[in-house]
């Protein structure tokens, strides 16, 4: 008796054309990441050429220099001061707001009650969409003067280490002030993005540790920070791009001068985005070109940042719920 062998290959079914719906959506989404590059390539293309034009007639060093005189004989201007002072305010505002962020996080998700944790969400997502201006106005008026006693203290019983030794005096219209009022600004920011990664945690992994005997810290130690470790890099690069670009709070706040010190106390400092905003309308087309290439400094930063947040993120996947 013989047996015939079924074409297995002839049997599957032929694939079936792409409907109309799927081809559109496909070409929206593809032209959509291809506009994004393209409108990133084409900022950065703007942002080099106009910054080339303005380096190439620096009479110093662009990237050493402590003066902002592009309209001088001969044109004089750097950036030492302005990314001494970006990266100063912003490691303050990350060093405050990312464990509060967290602690927030983790009481609204795991430890509030529900009738709570929805108000005070909602407070949190509220504050997120004040307008920075807003921000800077109560800064000025409410922060600053509030804030020299905190300086006296700080300066009296922190000031053998040199950063918290006040050296000026005046109003509290420093880098650490800045640094204080950006905490608050990007505190939102970080809470909502790690909340709701927080509430992503599998319930599985909490009732385990639960039934072998595990308290509530052990918990959130063992179960959710593993899982949300990702999730909290991403949401602090979120708001490290907020303090980092922050333009209308810190130039009502801050005293600018073109001078680097180590006494984050004293009044003085500078910021890109503040020394972009503050210049730009009274500049001249030399000026203007000084101040973008200024912001090309800042776009690179920004750039690097989000590429080191996505290769921490990638080097850490295994050991948190990014691969969930």
């Amino acid at each position: 008796m013989s047996t015939t062998t079924p074409d297995i290959q002839g049997s599957r079914p032929a694939k079936s054309a792409a409907r109309p719906g799927d081809r559109i959506f496909s070409g929206l989404s593809r032209g959509s990441g291809i506009t994004l590059l393209v409108i990133m390539a084409a900022i950065a293309v703007f942002l080099t050429y106009r910054a080339a034009l303005a380096i190439s007639k620096d009479s110093t060093n662009f990237f050493t220099t402590f003066e902002w005189n592009p309209a001088g004989s001969p044109p004089v201007f750097g950036i030492a001061v302005l990314a001494f002072g970006t990266v100063v305010s912003s490691v303050i505002a990350m060093v405050i707001a990312v464990p509060v962020a967290i602690g927030i996080a983790l009481f609204i998700s795991h430890y509030a009650p529900r009738k709570l944790a929805k108000p005070l969400a909602y407070v949190v997502d509220l504050l997120a969409a004040v307008p920075s201006i807003i921000y800077g106005l109560w800064g000025a008026i409410f922060l600053v003067p509030y804030l020299d006693g905190l300086n006296k203290w700080l300066d009296q019983y922190l000031g053998w280490t040199y950063v918290f030794d006040k050296s000026a005096e005046g109003l509290a219209r420093s880098l650490f002030t800045v640094g204080i009022l950006l905490a608050i600004m990007i505190l939102p920011i970080i809470t909502n993005v790690t909340r709701e990664v927080f509430l992503q945690v599998p319930k599985m992994h909490e009732e385990a540790a639960l039934a072998l005997g595990a308290t509530r810290w052990e918990v959130i130690r063992m179960s959710v920070l593993p899982f949300g470790r990702s999730g909290i890099i991403s949401a602090s690069m979120l708001g490290l791009g907020r303090a980092l670009g922050e333009t209308m709070a810190v130039a009502v706040v801050l005293s600018p001068s073109f001078l680097i010190s180590g006494h984050l106390l004293d009044p003085g400092g500078g910021t890109f985005a503040q020394n972009i905003a503050a210049k730009f309308n009274e500049a001249n087309e030399f000026g203007r070109d000084a101040l973008i290439a200024s912001g090309l400094v800042l776009f690179a930063i920004t750039l690097l940042v989000n590429g080191a947040a996505r290769w921490i993120i990638a080097r850490r996947k295994e050991y948190s719920g990014a691969n969930a």
